[in-house]
């Protein structure tokens, strides 16, 4: 019976550890609005990590972008920063060189307006913050529910937050969810006509692409502190964690080419 006991468990050890990844949960934001959804995020996040057996790490301090110390994480969570985070090129170097190692990157909400003025970063989340509609209720569609990132994610999502455009588009993000721009308080119509653009009735709201060797999750939902504690929230922000972290298998800096935090793309 002891045998039988110390084996199972020994089995249970083994899978849990073939299972499990670290993620590092970014929370610095630069000058300007600071979102008080961040707490609950980040308590979020470690329940998640608790109950789906990924290790989460926590810091709103830039000197964590180091080569070695990044290569632990499978999963880099920027979740509601704002402007900028980092306090030298030489951490946006690192960053940039995680990416192209094979790192995974996942961005939560406001993180289209962090690093306005780097155009590698906006490229790499996809967008750059132009403005967003009032907080309210309106409708996000799925228009992608066989994706992975998407198992459980409702088909047209009735949701109260806050409506998020961008400019500076990316061409290579592949849009999963978008916003139902029909669905929106008419009070603001003017300004929603000036920020979607080119884009009609409809604008991007979650995303993904793989970007120069690197794999990216966007999310531009989750403005209230209270969806931290949703279901079907939860369930999204999992999803996307999830499937960010299959896609990363290796933290190889030999694939890294950047030497500058601005240096050119490469196809």
């Amino acid at each position: 019976m002891r045998l039988t006991t110390l084996f199972l468990l020994f089995a249970f050890a083994s899978f849990a550890q073939k299972t499990s990844y670290s993620v590092l949960v970014y929370i610095k934001n630069g000058p300007g609005y600071v979102h008080d959804n961040i707490p609950s995020a980040v308590a979020a996040v470690q329940k998640l990590g608790s109950e789906n057996r990924f290790q989460v790490d926590v810091s709103a301090d830039p000197v964590v972008f180091e080569e070695q110390n990044l290569a632990k994480y499978k999963v880099i969570i920027f979740t509601s920063t704002n402007n900028d985070v980092f306090d030298t090129d030489a951490q946006r170097v690192a960053f940039r060189r995680y990416i192209e190692a094979g790192g995974g990157f996942v961005g939560v909400h406001s993180v289209t307006g962090t690093e306005r003025k780097w155009s590698w970063f906006k490229s790499m989340v996809g967008e750059t913050f132009s403005w967003h509609a009032k907080f309210q209720p309106f409708s996000v569609i799925n228009i992608a529910p066989s994706h992975p990132s998407l198992q459980g994610v409702p088909l047209k999502w009735s949701k109260e937050d806050e409506c998020y455009f961008g400019f500076e588009l990316y061409p290579g993000i592949q849009t999963l969810m978008m916003h139902d721009v029909t669905t929106l308080d008419p009070s603001q119509k003017d300004l929603i006509t000036k920020h979607k653009g080119v884009y009609g009735d409809y604008f991007p709201a979650v995303w993904t692409q793989h970007f120069q060797g690197g794999h990216i999750w966007v999310t531009t939902l989750g403005h209230a502190k209270e969806n931290y504690q949703e279901p079907t929230y939860l369930n999204h922000l999992l999803q996307g964690i999830n499937y960010i972290a299959g896609q990363v298998h290796k933290i190889d800096y030999s694939k890294a080419f950047s030497t500058g935090k601005d240096d050119g793309l490469r196809f």
